[in-house]
């Protein structure tokens, strides 16, 4: 990455062009030209001798022990004597995907063990987030004194109090960070408490559902140890793992690791449509080929976040564990309605949080407030934002008693959570917590200002130093005759790609701009061509008001390079590729 790729040192976006390659103590000077997922994976960080395992990523290679993980076991005995003594257990999840799916894969297995489950998914705009005291009470007065938190629970000191109070138990399953005190939970599994041995804070990015996923493991250990199913067959976990590739690929949780292991034979599971509620979703979002990771990010995900954000927030667990195909076909269209729903929100909100954005200025974290704004759009929001200020951002709505409800987001190297959580215990903050990507909080409006300058001084180099390492990560170039659906396929293998696992970036050219128009709202349409024959289509999204989005709608004659990533196109008559547009750089 030393030297410029293409001698690009500065593009129409002002940014330089690096070359993402292996370094030569990876062995990457002894790879054959034409081993292309080779020098992807080396690209990625994989170190020569990990190689094979990382070529294929298997539960077997990856996996770690469960019993690895604080309180892990003590979880697992008390699920067990549960299942045997047939103990009504509910589970109480978050009303995003993750928790949706950390949900449903517990309501399954615990169903498939013969037990009496439920779930109970908080109302976003009435209960808010995570377990409150009057809602694990409640449960515990319905006959379910064992309550298992999904996706939540990490911070919910008082609650947890009252709970136990009231004779119900609670166990955690979180991923949230953590602080130095913990809840009064009968057990507290999570990868990010403080006191996690080194061996299991290396698992610190799974999502909740793949915690949800190890726990689920860990008591089928238990109870195989203890001749559960001398008479009985074992639930096959691994059938769960749809599941767990959904809720970790629509958390954006690092696809490294053992994640990446977990998406990928999810991805298999998935393609089966063995789970009534995801193949009636799929339908829907008229899914026909096996999905891809960024099916179910762009796809699945927000259908089932629909839910939670704007509707009924039990809808999500409601269809990945129904076994009713009218019943999940009736969700999957009520989902995907409520999705349109949620982006005409979120498209008004946005407006104004732009509009707002102005006031920021240059300050390292983006804060803005609104009154009335839809608490069920920011964090998408604020994700919006991040991506047009290049830097962290936190959009809070105002309700009317004056008590504002935020959603952050972050960029590589900079811990937005970590800070949030100093906030809340510098007194800033009513309730918040996150991980390093997001964050969530509960402020008062006349604390706003008061936080911006708190996270603003903290988090101040870090952005810095984020902002300055910025430069666009290219993989390979190709020929204009090279984007071809055969390097789509040629880079398949080396995937699943997310978060953490970047799709190859290629730049390409040089090459000239045939036509240029602006498609939906505010995408840039392209059809370039090359000295070399080649000729392709290019889009870039949300940029026509962008300097690269002007940039390309009035170029003509002059030749470009253009940097993104090529995707299969199959809605013409034969198999095409277009460019997904990220930058461009002049060519002469």
């Amino acid at each position: 990455m030393s030297d410029a790729a293409l001698g690009i040192t500065r593009s129409i976006l002002g940014q330089p062009w690096h070359w993402r390659r292996a370094s030569a103590d990876m062995g990457a000077e002894n790879l054959a030209p034409d081993d292309l997922v080779t020098q992807l994976l080396l690209a990625r960080g994989v170190a020569r001798g990990d190689l094979d395992r990382q070529r294929v990523p298997t539960l077997r290679g990856f996996m770690p022990d469960p019993s690895l993980f604080q309180d892990m076991d003590a979880a697992a005995a008390r699920l067990a004597d549960a299942v045997e003594a047939r103990e009504a257990i509910t589970i109480f999840g978050d009303y995003d995907v993750d928790g949706a799916t950390s949900a449903a894969l517990l309501v399954r297995l615990l169903r498939d063990l013969g037990v009496p489950v439920g779930a109970y998914i908080p109302d976003r705009l009435m209960e808010g987030y995570g377990p409150s005291g009057a809602a694990l009470v409640k449960i515990g007065a319905a006959g379910s004194k064992l309550v298992v938190t999904v996706d939540c629970g990490a911070q919910a000191f008082e609650a947890i109090s009252e709970a136990k109070a009231a004779g119900v138990e609670v166990i955690v399953v979180d991923h949230h960070q953590c602080a130095t005190t913990l809840p009064d939970a009968l057990a507290l599994v999570n990868p990010n408490r403080l006191d996690e041995t080194a061996d299991a804070a290396i698992h610190g990015n799974l999502a909740a559902v793949g915690v949800a996923f190890l726990l689920g493991a860990a008591l089928l250990r238990t109870l195989r140890a203890r001749g559960f199913f001398g008479s009985r067959d074992e639930p096959a976990l691994i059938d769960l793992l749809d599941l767990v590739a959904l809720g970790t690929v629509a958390d954006v949780a690092r696809l490294t690791g053992f994640n990446r292991a977990l998406v990928t034979q999810g991805l298999k599971v998935m393609a089966r449509r063995g789970n009534t509620g995801l193949a009636a979703l799929m339908d829907a979002a008229r899914l026909t080929k096996p999905p891809s990771a960024s099916d179910m990010g762009f796809a699945l995900g927000p259908r089932i976040n629909a839910g939670g954000r704007v509707g009924k927030s039990d809808l999500g667990v409601r269809l990945l564990t129904t076994s009713d195909p009218q019943e999940a076909a009736d969700i999957s269209l009520e989902l995907n309605r409520l999705n349109e729903e949620r982006r005409a929100i979120e498209a008004a909100v946005l407006e104004q949080a732009l509009a707002a954005s102005a006031a920021c200025g240059n300050a390292p974290v983006a804060i803005v407030a609104g009154a009335g704004w839809h608490p069920g759009v920011i964090g998408i929001v604020a994700g919006r934002l991040k991506e047009k200020l290049h830097r962290p951002a936190i959009v809070i709505a105002l309700d009317e008693a004056g008590v504002g409800k935020g959603s952050g987001r972050s960029i590589s190297g900079v811990d937005l959570g970590a800070a949030i959580l100093a906030a809340k215990e510098s007194g800033l903050l009513v309730a918040g917590g996150g991980h390093a990507m997001a964050a969530g909080l509960t402020i008062a409006a006349d604390q706003v200002d008061a936080l911006g300058a708190f996270l603003n001084d903290r988090l101040a180099a870090d952005v810095a130093r984020a902002s300055g390492d910025k430069a666009l990560l290219i993989d390979a170039v190709l020929a204009p005759r090279g984007i071809s659906p055969l390097w789509c396929d040629a880079i398949e293998s080396a995937g699943p790609y997310g978060a953490g696992w970047p799709a190859p970036r290629v730049a390409t050219g040089p090459v000239r701009i045939v036509d240029a128009g602006i498609v939906g709202t505010d995408h840039v349409r392209l059809v370039v061509a090359g000295d070399d024959g080649g000729r392709f289509k290019a889009i870039a999204f949300r940029s026509a008001e962008s300097e690269l989005g002007q940039t390309l709608l009035g170029t003509r004659g002059r030749k470009l390079w253009l940097a993104g990533r090529a995707k299969r196109d199959d809605w013409g008559s034969r198999p095409a590729a277009e460019l997904h547009l990220e930058d461009a750089a002049w060519a002469e």
